[in-house]
This record gives C-alpha cells, sequence and structure tokens, in this order.
C-alpha cells in the first residue's frame, strides 16, 4: 500500500487517518499538523523523507501562479529542500487544474450561473485557475487580495488589476515569513470579523477556507443564501455556515472521513499513485487524470 502524508503548519486537531483508492492503488493518507511550529515541520519532513510515498505541503503554499509566472515562497521552498528523496508537493500544481474545472463545471450544469451573481473571491493570487474562470463569466466580482491577505480595506473589482499587481506585490511577498501573510496554527482557529460589507454583497463565497472562516460575518442569518467554494473543509465548518445561513457548500476536491482534503493531499495521493515523481506532471496530465477518476467538485445544499 502507497503512504502519502500531509504535514501541515495548521492545528493538529485537524489530524486525520484514512485509506482512499486512487488510479487503481490502495493510498493510506494522512495529516500531521505542527500548530504553527516551524521547528516541528522541519522535523517531521526530516523524520518522514525516504519512508513514505509522497509529502503534501499542507497550511503553506510553496508556490503561486499568476500571469503565467511561478513565484516561490523562500521560507516554505528552503523547508521543502529538506526533503532529499520523497516527493514533495504543496498542491499548487493540481490546484491550477482543479480549480479552473470546478467553475467550468458548475457553469456548464446551471449550478452557478457566474454571470449571473456576485462573487467574493477571497484571494486572487491564492487561486488564479479560479479566479481567471470566474473573470471570464462575466459576473460582477470583489477580489478580495489586499483585504484579506494584507489588511487593506481596498477592493479589487477587476481581474485585469490583478496580473500587474501580482507582478509588483508577490515579488517581495514572497520573501516574507509566510506566518505574516497566512494564518497558521492556532492563528486558524481565531475569528476576527471584518469586511462584512462585502460578504453581504457576494452571493458566491470562494477561495482558502481559513480566509474566508477568519473574517466572515458571526450571528444567525450573516451569510443567508450564500454558496461557498472552497476546501479542506470540515464537518465542524459545513455546521458553522449552516447556522449563519448559507444555503451551499461546494468543494473542489472529493469528500472522504466528513471532509474534503487540501489539494497538497490530492496531487500528493496522484503523485504516489502515479510513481511519476513530483516535478514530471505537467497540467496536462492533472487533467487526464482528473478523468480517470471521474472527478466533480462535491455539492452539499444546506
Amino acid at each position: 500500500m502507497k503512504k502519502v502524508v500531509s504535514v501541515s503548519l495548521g492545528s493538529a486537531k485537524g489530524d486525520f487517518q484514512t485509506t482512499v483508492r486512487y488510479l487503481g492503488q490502495d493510498i493510506e493518507i494522512s495529516r500531521t499538523g505542527t500548530n504553527g511550529s516551524l521547528t516541528g515541520y522541519a522535523a517531521k519532513l526530516r523524520e518522514l523523507d525516504g519512508k513514505v510515498d509522497a509529502i503534501g505541503l499542507g497550511g503553506a503554499d510553496m508556490y503561486v501562479y499568476a500571469g503565467g509566472r511561478r513565484y516561490t515562497f523562500r521560507e516554505i521552498s528552503k523547508l521543502a529542500a529538506l526533503v532529499k528523496q520523497t516527493p514533495v508537493v504543496d498542491g499548487s500544481g493540481l490546484k491550477n487544474t482543479l480549480e479552473r474545472e470546478c467553475v467550468r463545471y458548475l457553469n456548464a450544469r446551471g449550478i452557478v450561473h457566474f454571470s449571473e451573481v456576485n462573487t467574493l473571491m477571497v484571494c486572487a493570487v491564492d487561486r488564479f485557475g479560479m479566479a481567471e474562470e470566474i473573470a471570464a463569466g462575466g459576473g460582477p466580482a470583489i477580489y478580495g487580495d489586499l483585504m484579506f491577505a494584507l489588511g487593506l480595506p481596498i477592493p479589487i473589482r477587476s481581474f485585469g488589476l490583478i496580473r500587474p499587481l501580482a507582478a509588483l506585490i508577490l515579488p517581495v511577498a514572497v520573501r516574507l515569513p509566510f506566518r505574516w501573510l497566512y494564518p497558521t496554527g492556532p492563528k486558524q482557529d481565531v475569528a476576527r470579523p471584518r469586511f462584512g460589507w462585502a460578504y453581504s454583497w457576494a452571493d458566491v463565497i470562494a477561495g482558502d477556507r481559513h480566509m474566508i472562516r477568519r473574517r466572515m460575518p458571526e450571528g444567525e442569518g450573516s451569510l443567508a443564501g450564500k454558496t461557498i467554494i472552497t476546501n479542506t473543509t470540515t464537518a465542524e465548518f459545513r455546521d458553522e455556515i449552516a447556522r449563519r445561513g448559507a444555503k451551499r457548500l461546494i468543494t473542489t476536491t472529493p469528500a472522504f472521513g466528513g471532509r474534503s482534503p487540501g489539494t497538497n493531499v490530492m496531487e500528493a495521493a496522484i503523485v504516489a499513485a502515479s510513481g511519476s515523481g513530483a516535478r514530471s506532471l505537467t497540467p496536462d496530465d492533472f487533467s487526464r487524470m482528473l478523468e480517470e477518476l471521474h472527478w466533480k467538485p462535491e455539492v452539499t445544499e444546506l
């Protein structure tokens, strides 16, 4: 049996272990959180090197893609470099393919008509493929990169601004400590509601679960009628948004054991099952494998 481990900067309370069948092979998948500790993260990566078939980097991105360019987070790249034998992935390769396909799937089947809804994309550069497809839908959208990543009360209403903004900001941002840009460890559980007007305006709220949850308004009815598109969900998160009145949860990765895993988990499972190594897989490979897996978004009416 193949073994895959996702090592996360997030809380250990989200740890799990399960067995799935991907591409004709049984794969044991587990997650281990390090509660935001970079020292613990590094130690766990060294411990697993050569002992499992693939490692996923959870709670952190090594790469982000924007405008045809790939930007590398220096801090996370150094951690990944500690692993010498086992393929290491952060989910970004699969994410760019999977999340484009998710938007196309929802549009084509009339589940979400993106031309007819207001969409809040909490961070476009984190999910550039999804953001680009949402923009192609032609409906009103807010891209919250400055709001949700940097805390600046500046909504971006044109996707055309994302590419030059990314070219300006990302070369600097990828050199900063990752925790400055994204909640890690116990901070992921701390809610700090802000930008409630943007949540109220939106019919669809899309992007990273932790970014969505950290800023979402409190109280029953505060998400009334909203559709949430994300992944790495848990039963607790589903209950939380249901209490706030959300009508639908859509996850880009298939659910198992009451949760939908991060793209790092799914990409690591694909790499392990294919036996081809992380660096040899192309977007076309991912598209083909998604077809073999009969992938489709998980749509849950709340």
